[in-house]
């Protein structure tokens, strides 16, 4: 508690020592001066409460020393009370009191009476005190109400009319304080939510809530519709209203939502497109494919075999740019997934090695491989997409070296505990890359230099798809080259150690093909060349099928006749391949109900693939496909011995 300072002015010593022995208290600050002058310079420096002053002092008497402090401003809220001696007639009694003083002791002090008067004094100079801090508090809210930007009004709680409003309503709604005073706050709102403001502010009565929030549409002056955010608070039969004009935060959401439904639609077109373009590019190639492998098994002589080899190759090299563009464009859609699983690393990296050493050998390139041996045998990593990477980084090197080596090496950079951090390097002597263009070369459809296409081929795409696979396979790419020296690529990955993988990779496309007995297939293919390809892959295998070119055709042909199998293209006019495998999942009775369904489709989205799942099929063979891959799915679905 901070005590209450009293100031004891008094010409002779020993009154104040009796004075001060009377009031000591640990709530008061005594200060005392035998000098009315003392006295002024002690009040002017000090917050002094209450006075106790003589009345007969020789340089100045009691009645002028009041009337100076009486006089200042500083000074003037000192409470005083008159000591004296003298006579305790009327008319001195009232000149003191017109000088200012608020009550007297006469001498000899009672000390009961003394205690008690100034004891309530010190009360009321506590009480005077607050209320001063109150009233400056108050002013100082009244300022911040008065120059605020957002609405501020009290509403009476019972009629919801307006008591008090600031003057920001007029900046922000036209109107003028004045005349909203007596009005309801309701009426500020638009009609359509008027009913809702009166809901909400009731639910602020009844609850006795100290804050509560939410947004209106308000119509103002000049009849323009705003958005506002009121922030309410009840107390004692008021409601305490903060309203903020958020009109254009309203607006910028507003268009964030609609650039992220444009985002979002443009993004679905873009996946469409893409889903279309995968389907009408790889349904040719997988005819072109299919045919060329048909046509090998046929009695040709020499010149033609090479000439299909060489049909065979083009075709391959026109997949591979094909999915090149559709591997950008997965990844560019968020279309893309790694998947992990346990591989032994050392096979991987031999068969990426095998396959390109005989275009190093070609080339008479020096091929080199080293892996260190603390490389743990078997981790987790999605074989496909490191094969990827480290085909697409070889070729690359083989590619720009025109003599000298590519080096493929693999090491150890960190472990810890059952994670290992490898490193996999290509180094080759070749052309180099100039500084200037280091980074260019890892965006799409970039080359090193401008004549690089015309000069070693390629589409540009090869190195971004490394960079972007690595990002999202959580590694990174680092690249240094010098001009006419060569360059090292390093792929740097984190890679959970495995078990030791179940299965062993195998190539079956020279497998011999067993014959299916007794077996009908029905096919739903709108494309001529897979229909004549399709066709003469299940006659081989002794199948009896029957080809239709849309879903509705399908439909009719099961509902005429039994099947054992259904092999039904996703993209088909009329009828498409969900749609059809939808209605006879839902539509037939058993046994056709349940009829297997293979999906062979172009596309090589995944969620093309779910969606085929889920529209019923069992299974799913993507296009451009080898007969052993259909062969094995359809021995598995028709439960014969493949």
């Amino acid at each position: 508690m901070t005590p209450v300072n009293i100031l004891i002015v008094d010409d002779r010593e020993e009154n104040i020592i009796a004075l001060e022995a009377l009031l000591k208290r640990d709530d008061i600050r005594i200060f005392s001066t035998t000098s009315p002058n003392e006295a002024l310079k002690i009040a002017w420096e000090t917050h002094i409460a209450i006075a106790l002053v003589d009345v007969q002092m020789p340089e100045m008497d009691g009645f002028e020393l009041v009337e100076m402090l009486k006089s200042n401003p500083r000074t003037r809220d000192i409470m005083v009370i008159f000591v004296t001696a003298i006579s305790k007639e009327t008319k001195y009694a009232v000149k003191g009191l017109g000088t200012g003083a608020v009550d007297y002791l006469y001498k000899p002090l009672d000390p009961y009476i003394t205690s008690a008067k100034v004891d309530s004094f010190v009360h009321l100079a506590r009480s005077q005190a607050e209320i001063k801090l109150k009233n400056e508090e108050l002013q100082r809210f009244a300022i911040v109400v008065k120059n605020s930007a957002d609405i501020i009004c009290a509403i009476d709680a019972q009629t919801l009319r307006i008591n008090n409003i600031n003057p920001a309503v007029e900046n922000i709604m036209g109107f003028k304080a004045a005349e909203l005073l007596g009005k309801s706050i309701v009426d500020l709102s638009v009609d359509a939510q008027q009913q809702l403001f009166r809901k909400k502010l009731g639910e602020i009565i009844k609850d006795n809530l100290n804050f509560a929030v939410f947004e209106l549409q308000f119509e103002t002056f000049d009849k323009r519709i705003i958005w506002v955010e009121c922030r309410a608070s009840y107390h004692n039969k008021t409601i305490f209203l903060n309203i903020s004009d958020i009109s254009p935060q309203k607006s910028y959401q507003e268009q964030l939502i609609k650039s992220k439904e444009d985002a979002e639609y443009g993004k679905k077109v873009k996946e469409n497109f893409l889903a279309n373009m995968s389907h009408e590019l790889r349904t040719p190639v997988n005819g072109i494919i299919g045919i060329t492998s048909l046509l090998l098994t046929t009695d040709v002589n020499e010149q033609q075999k090479n000439m299909l080899d060489l049909l065979e190759t083009s075709s391959r090299s026109l997949l591979g740019v094909i999915n090149d563009v559709l591997d950008i464009s997965k990844i560019e859609a968020g279309k893309f997934n790694i998947v992990r699983t346990p591989n032994n690393i050392y096979d991987l990296i031999k068969s990426v090695f095998d396959l390109l050493k005989f275009r190093a050998d070609e080339s008479n390139i020096e091929f080199l491989l080293e892996i260190d041996n603390n490389v743990p045998q078997n981790l987790m990593v999605d074989s496909l997409r490191l094969n990827q990477i480290l085909m697409n980084l070889l070729s690359n090197a083989i590619k720009f070296t025109p003599r000298g080596y590519v080096k493929l090496k693999v090491s150890v950079m960190q472990k810890h505990n059952d994670r290992v951090r490898l490193k996999y390097s290509v180094e080759d002597s070749g052309i180099g890359v100039p500084a200037d263009r280091l980074n260019k070369i890892f965006d799409s459809f970039e080359q090193a230099e401008e004549d690089t296409g015309n000069k070693y081929g390629g589409t540009g795409l090869g190195l971004t798809i490394v960079k972007k696979l690595a990002e999202l396979k959580g590694g990174e790419l680092v690249v240094t080259s010098q001009l006419g020296r060569g360059s090292i690529f390093n792929f740097i990955n984190w890679h959970t150690i495995a078990a030791k993988p179940t299965g062993k990779m195998s190539d079956k496309s020279d497998k011999v093909l067993s014959p299916f007995n007794n077996i009908s297939v029905l096919v739903a293919e709108d494309n001529m060349v897979n229909q004549f390809m399709l066709s003469k892959m299940l006659k081989n295998w002794n199948i009896d099928a029957e080809i239709v070119d849309n879903g509705r055709k399908a439909i009719d042909k099961l509902t005429a006749k039994n099947y054992d199998l259904i092999l039904m293209d996703t993209h088909m006019p009329e009828m498409n391949g969900y749609e059809a495998a939808k209605t006879i999942r839902v539509d037939f009775e058993e046994p056709k109900r349940s009829i297997p369904i293979i999906s062979l489709s172009a596309s090589s989205f995944g969620h093309e693939q779910e969606q085929a799942l889920a529209a019923g099929m069992n299974d799913v063979l993507a296009k451009p496909f080898q007969p052993y891959q259909l062969h094995e799915k359809m021995s598995r679905l028709l439960k014969v011995e493949a």
